[in-house]
């Protein structure tokens, strides 16, 4: 692509934000908090459907809504959100090279991606939930709230999915701020509805479950209006034209697949994470449930800063601005490691109070202090792990990541579950799997980022220079 054709196709991209160019710092921060606010709106989902089933109906839906259906549907989306990722690489590299047609196609077959992988998830989610959480050793006691609860939440994943693409692919194109207003709006939506179903109507789990799925048809509706009324032209989503475009689909599988399998393997992990604790009790299971809730705060913040960076990573890749990228990753790790020490030093002060919010069972909190105490002072272990995958993604470079995750974080952490935990039965031997993992997984990570190679195999699969 010529130097005049460039300059010429600047003025259509000028009224998304550009980050290929200007002050490092300031444009991931700025990128960043609107994801990271909106990451927590999103959240609030769920948690306003624990807080009010917590506090109105007792622990043993607390457990459902929030632990052993949780563990089961984020495998499902954590998949397809790793997926569309490869939407959201190759949709910010279009960008950053201004090849318009080949954006256009690319965002058509990302909502195509989400309305078809809705439709199988949907079958999956109704189908198999009671043989699931069956499967998982999920309590008598918590059981019929559970498949209650995925069931409904399942009636309404084509819309989430819809959504999170759809934010994915605003965001691509340096857009994050209109993703965090709908989701304010359709938070307070969740929370109206919630107290309205589960209070009002007393409707319990299953008011909890379709406060949330209404929520999310909301916030679908309006990402796909503001994507339907982009000012520029190959930006603009037209639902006649939703269909997949082959070489766009081949590109968005080669890349979010690897994801999309790195996630799941960290949510199988988690699922036998969550049978192992199911196997402590309903005490443990609660405390489990609501120490998510807490410990959230700390996915949230990690999984903007690596969304932050792939977005910068793929946009300056197609701009073909490799030492830029390279400032970046620094820049994006130092900022990412401040808020982390931030977060474990106010869940490790302040977890108790937290947990009485949600629930203030004498038993819940003795066990969720045990854990508290056990994982946030490390969590900052992880926080190369994030950045660094987030930065071989926006490149392109998925399968070795994957790779790497899988066996450091997922085999690993199996072999601990399986190999010391039955001689060290407590709580905090189960969750210690996490930082161990954690700790060879980021060596790894960062060994293949300096000596690995990556970014000049990529340059090359691109059709690049050495530059």
């Amino acid at each position: 692509m010529s130097k005049k054709h460039l300059l010429s196709s600047k003025k259509l991209f000028s009224s998304n934000p550009d980050m290929t160019e200007g002050v490092i710092w300031k444009q991931l921060l700025l990128f960043f908090l609107p994801i990271m606010f909106g990451s927590l709106f999103q959240q609030l989902y769920n948690t306003a459907d624990a807080l009010i089933v917590g506090n109105f109906v007792g622990k043993e839906a607390l457990a459902a809504v929030g632990g052993t259906t949780g563990t089961f549907i984020n495998l499902l989306v954590g998949f397809f959100t790793g997926l569309s990722s490869g939407a959201t690489v190759i949709i910010a590299q279009y960008y950053g090279a201004k090849q318009h047609d080949a954006l256009k196609k690319a965002i058509h077959t990302g909502i195509a991606l989400g309305i078809a992988g809705g439709a199988i998830f949907m079958a999956i989610g109704l189908t198999l939930a009671p043989t699931v959480l069956s499967a998982m050793g999920t309590p008598d006691d918590i059981i019929d709230f559970a498949v209650t609860y995925m069931r409904i939440y399942f009636v309404g994943i084509v819309p989430n999915l819809l959504y999170n693409i759809g934010a994915g692919i605003l965001r691509a194109l340096g857009d994050s701020t209109r993703p965090l207003i709908v989701l304010i709006l359709c938070c307070a939506v969740n929370v109206g509805m919630d107290l309205l179903f589960v209070v009002g109507f007393d409707m319990g789990v299953a008011g909890a479950g379709w406060a949330t799925i209404l929520s999310q048809a909301v916030s679908c509706v309006c990402v796909l209006y503001f994507l339907a009324h982009m000012k520029e032209e190959s930006c603009r989503l037209s639902l006649r034209a939703v269909r997949f475009d082959r070489n766009s689909l081949v590109k968005i599988v080669q890349i979010g697949f690897p994801a999309g399998m790195q996630s799941a393997m960290y949510n199988i992990s988690n699922v036998i994470i969550q049978s192992t604790i199911n196997g402590f009790g309903t005490d443990t299971v609660a405390a489990w449930t609501v120490y998510g809730k807490i410990d959230c705060i700390f996915w949230m913040t990690i999984s903007a800063f690596g969304t932050s960076i792939t977005t910068f990573v793929g946009q300056n890749f197609g701009a073909q601005k490799f030492d830029r990228i390279r400032r970046g990753v620094k820049v994006c790790f130092g900022m990412s490691v401040a808020a982390t020490l931030l977060i474990s030093v106010v869940s490790v002060c302040f977890g108790e109070p937290l947990y009485r919010v949600f629930n203030d069972d004498p038993g819940v909190i003795e066990v969720g202090m045990r854990i508290i105490r056990t994982v946030p002072p490390l969590f900052v272990t992880y926080n190369t792990i994030e950045i660094l995958s987030g930065t071989l993604r926006g490149t392109g470079d998925a399968v070795r990541p994957m790779l790497m995750t899988m066996v450091g974080v997922c085999v690993l952490r199996l072999v601990w579950l399986f190999a010391v935990v039955p001689h060290h039965h407590t709580i905090e031997t189960v969750v210690l799997s996490y930082p161990i993992t954690w700790i060879v997984t980021s060596i790894a990570f960062f060994l293949y980022y300096i000596h690995g190679g990556w970014l000049k195999r990529r340059k090359a699969a691109a059709g690049m220079g050495n530059s």
